[in-house]
C-alpha cells in the first residue's frame, strides 16, 4: 500500500526551530509505511515582512543535508513506492515568492509541486481565511496561478479565504486542492471547509487532505476516531475518491492522543476498515486518491 501525507512543517522545524525534536523522521516514516511525505517550505509566522524567501532557502539547505543522510525525494506522487519513503516539496505562503513571478519556476525546478497561496497573512497573491477578508485573488495572484498551471503545480486552498477559494473553483484552469483542512460541519473553524466547498472540490476533480490538528478536528482533545470522522464526512458527501491525509505534523503543537507521528498512520487505515470501508477505498484514501489527483492535474 502506498501511503501519502500532503503536509508537514518538518523542514521549517529543523531549519528554524532546531531545539524542537521533529516527529517526522526517517524512522517514523518507515514505521508507518509512509511512501511520500510532502514537506512544506513554510513562509513563517511573520508574513511578507518576515524574510519568507530567506527562510525557504534555509529549509532547502536542511533538505540537502537530509538527502546526504539518505533521504530520498520524488517529483510526483506517482513515484511513490511501497516499502520506501520519500519527500515531495510544497510551498506554504505565497509571500515566499516576494512578488517575483520568476521564482515560481525556480521553486518548481527545486522540486515544489504545490503552493498554498496564503498562510495567515495577506500577501500579493490573495487573502487568508483568518483575517475575514472578502477580497478575491489579486492580479499578481492570477499571474502566479497561470505560471503554476504551465508548470503542473497544484493550487492549494488551505488557509485561503472563501472568496479566493471560489475564484479558484470558478476561474482557475486546473482543479485546486486543500492539502491540510478539515470539515466545518463537524467543527466550525475559519480554517475548515464548508460542505459547499467540499462538494465544489469534488466536482472540479480536486482533492482534500484531512488535517490531524485537534483544534480543527474537535476544538479539544482528539483521537484517530476524530480523524476518521472527518474523512467519513467527506466520503458521505461523495468524496471517498477525493480525500486523504494532510497531517500537519511538526506544524501543530498538539496531535491526536493516539496519532503522534507518521508511525501511527496505519491506525487510521485500521479504523476505516473497522467502519466497513472496503480495501480498495482504504487504499485510495491512503494515497491512490492523491496520485489520481495529480494525474488529473498533469493531464
Amino acid at each position: 500500500m502506498r501511503i501519502i501525507d500532503t503536509h508537514c512543517d518538518t523542514l521549517y522545524r529543523r531549519a528554524l526551530r532546531p531545539q524542537e525534536t521533529p516527529c517526522v523522521t526517517a524512522e517514523a516514516l518507515r514505521a508507518g509505511g509512509v511512501s511520500v511525505q510532502t514537506c512544506a517550505l513554510f513562509a513563517g509566522g511573520e508574513g511578507p515582512k518576515g524574510r519568507p524567501y530567506e527562510k525557504a532557502l534555509a529549509q532547502l539547505e536542511v533538505l540537502e543535508r537530509l538527502k546526504a543522510e539518505g533521504w530520498k525525494t520524488v517529483d510526483s506522487p506517482a513515484q511513490a513506492r511501497e516499502g520506501e519513503s520519500a519527500v515531495m516539496l510544497s510551498l506554504e505562503g505565497g509571500e515566499i515568492l516576494e512578488d517575483r513571478l520568476e521564482r515560481v519556476e525556480a521553486f518548481r525546478r527545486r522540486g515544489a509541486r504545490m503552493i498554498a497561496l496564503t498562510w495567515n497573512h495577506e500577501n500579493a497573491i490573495a487573502s487568508p481565511a483568518k483575517d475575514g477578508s472578502q477580497a478575491g485573488i489579486k492580479p499578481f495572484g492570477w499571474q502566479v496561478l497561470a505560471e503554476m498551471a504551465r508548470l503542473g503545480m497544484a493550487a492549494d486552498t488551505s488557509h485561503l479565504n472563501e472568496r479566493g477559494f471560489w475564484d479558484l473553483i470558478e476561474r482557475h484552469s486546473q482543479p485546486p486542492m486543500a492539502s491540510h483542512s478539515c470539515c466545518a460541519a463537524l467543527h466550525p473553524h475559519f480554517r475548515n471547509l464548508t460542505d459547499a466547498q467540499i462538494r465544489a472540490l469534488i466536482e472540479r476533480g480536486g482533492w482534500i487532505g484531512v488535517n490531524f490538528y485537534p483544534a480543527f478536528l474537535t476544538g479539544g482533545e482528539a483521537t484517530v476516531a476524530d480523524i476518521v470522522r472527518h474523512i467519513d464526512h467527506i466520503a458521505q458527501l461523495g468524496g471517498a475518491a477525493y480525500v486523504g491525509f494532510g497531517s500537519d505534523f511538526d506544524g501543530i503543537e498538539r496531535t491526536p492522543l493516539d496519532c503522534t507521528g507518521p508511525q501511527d498512520v496505519p491506525r487510521i487505515l485500521d479504523a476505516l476498515r473497522a467502519l466497513g470501508y472496503p480495501e480498495e477505498t482504504v487504499r485510495g484514501i491512503a494515497g491512490e486518491n492523491f496520485i489520481a489527483y495529480f494525474e488529473r492535474l498533469e493531464a
